[in-house]
């Protein structure tokens, strides 16, 4: 029995219904953080209202606020229906990517720590309506959160209306794995958070709702996004052992403890593959404090090297959620599902010390990221939490493929298209090609450290001769540049289809 409080059960609709409540031009909150945890049925009901109404000549769009990206269920029915007006704050959805480039979708990309506070501050306006996926409901009328937890806890708080979506696909055994932490407040009354390592619980296992606010509620039986994820290859085996030699090294240094610090890592092959080197390398009694658990954090879990991992969500294949369904109940104690506000939080992050690693879009040879834009225009899927991690951990490692496109495109280029993350918050990036550790280097040091250890062998001489160059011009500078040819390798793809000269 799911829904164990009478009065919310004699709330129970169907979709339709549901979704007939949210007026046209309504701001909605929903649940979702990577493809878990997000409302099944409502945005669908919702979609096909949105369509009608246009088709009858009566356009209507909603904005939609989420934790990070969800799915086609949600983010791609809406959007297909051209119901959209704004969305926020990362997405990762195909046709919402094309409105958002074309134009027709307005699109925010903020970091994920900050969209809580945006919100409390008013700057969205006000949250009308949330839709929110809970494994169940006590009988008491707290909420059991499902497979991501993101932004629930404000899109209850904040909400006019609360529709509840209760997945019976959920595991049961979920019910004691989160940690929503209610403390948080605006300036001046903010207070530090009293979490001092990453398997610390702080606040409750249950999302509160005060029953009134509830206007409906949804029952559903249907699987997350679970993402097939590809395969290492020699590329993403070869980036994991140059940052797995790293870690070694640091260690060897007294820099780090045998057990290093809590892990952070991006979503992705790349990110699997340390991983998955983790699990046959020499450290022991390993932590997570991360955004996401994937495939490799659970294998590290279950071989003993990783204690606890502190997350706001899953996201895993569909091999993995098998495993994890059936084996819930033993993960409850290794694993922490928190609101992204904490899990994210600069704060803590720099507490922790955590050990961070993102993938890039492209890097310059002086350490600056592009993690979002492609050709400096177009919105691929959003900052996430990467600048809340880069900005604030002890080491911050960026990882790429040397080159995209078959070897057309270079990812280490004289100047990125698009900056996310400055030089100042880059301490490593690596490639298939080596590793460049940044600490303490100056950019002209920094840009023949990237060129010869990242870049790949058919760019590198290019990007020698430009930074040679640079070095003569006779403007200078403390980091040099022709600015007339900065850009240059990003015109001649566009033009040309290549960056090869």
């Amino acid at each position: 029995m799911r829904i164990r409080n009478r009065a919310l059960a004699d709330k129970v609709v169907e979709a339709e219904e549901a979704a007939a409540m949210i007026e046209p031009g309504a701001n909605i909150g929903m649940s979702g953080f990577t493809g878990a945890g997000y409302p099944k049925e409502v945005p669908g009901a919702l979609a096909k209202r949105l369509a009608a109404e246009a088709a009858a000549g009566q356009p209507a769009k909603v904005s939609l606020w989420t934790g990070a990206s969800t799915a086609p269920e949600l983010d791609g029915v809406l959007a297909a229906a051209d119901g959209i007006d704004l969305r926020m704050p990362y997405q990762s959805d195909p046709v919402s990517r094309e409105k958002i480039n074309s134009g027709a979708m307005d699109y925010t990309d903020i970091h994920l720590s900050h969209v809580a506070q945006r919100v409390w501050q008013g700057f969205f306006g006000e949250l009308d309506v949330a839709v929110v996926e809970v494994s169940g409901i006590t009988e008491d009328g707290r909420l059991v959160p499902s497979s991501s937890v993101g932004n629930n806890k404000t899109w209850i708080e904040c909400a006019d209306k609360v529709i509840l979506e209760v997945n019976s696909w959920q595991s049961e055994h979920l019910e004691g794995m989160h940690d929503i932490y209610y403390g948080t407040a605006l300036p001046p009354r903010r207070r530090p958070i009293p979490l001092t390592h990453p398997a610390d619980r702080i606040g409750t296992p249950y999302l509160e709702c005060p029953p009134e606010k509830v206007v409906a509620v949804v029952r559903t039986d249907s699987p997350d996004r679970n993402t097939v994820f590809t395969p290492p290859d020699d590329v993403s085996r070869a980036i994991a052992g140059h940052v797995l030699d790293f870690l070694d090294l640091e260690v060897a240094a007294g820099r780090l403890p045998r057990s290093l610090l809590p892990l952070q890592s991006g979503v992705g092959n790349v990110a699997n593959a340390v991983l998955a080197g983790l699990r046959e390398g020499p450290f022991e009694g390993l932590t997570a404090y991360t955004e996401v658990i994937q495939d490799g954090m659970l294998e590290l879990i279950d071989s003993g090297k990783l204690l606890t991992a502190s997350a706001t969500a899953f996201s895993l294949s569909p091999a993995a959620v098998d495993r994890f369904n059936r084996d819930a109940a033993a993960y409850r104690d290794r694993i922490v599902l928190r609101p992204q506000e904490i899990s994210n939080h600069p704060e803590l992050v720099r507490r922790l010390g955590c050990l961070a690693m993102n993938g890039v879009v492209e890097a310059d040879i002086h350490g600056n990221i592009n993690s979002t834009h492609l050709m400096g225009s177009r919105m691929q899927n959003g900052i996430g939490g990467s600048g809340d991690f880069a900005r604030n951990a002890y080491v911050s490692v960026f990882v790429t493929p040397s080159v995209a496109k078959g070897g057309a495109i270079s990812a280490i280029v004289p100047m990125v298209s698009h900056v996310d993350h400055t030089e100042h918050d880059v301490d490593v990036i690596v490639t298939e090609q080596g590793l460049a550790d940044l600490r303490g280097l100056s950019p002209r040091r920094r840009a023949e450290l990237v060129i010869d250890k990242c870049a790949h062998p058919d760019f590198r001489p290019a990007l020698r001769d430009y930074h040679e160059r640079a070095l003569r011009s006779s403007f200078g500078g403390h980091t040099p540049h022709l600015l007339a040819e900065a850009l240059s390798w990003h015109q001649r793809y566009l033009d040309e289809g290549t960056m090869r000269r």
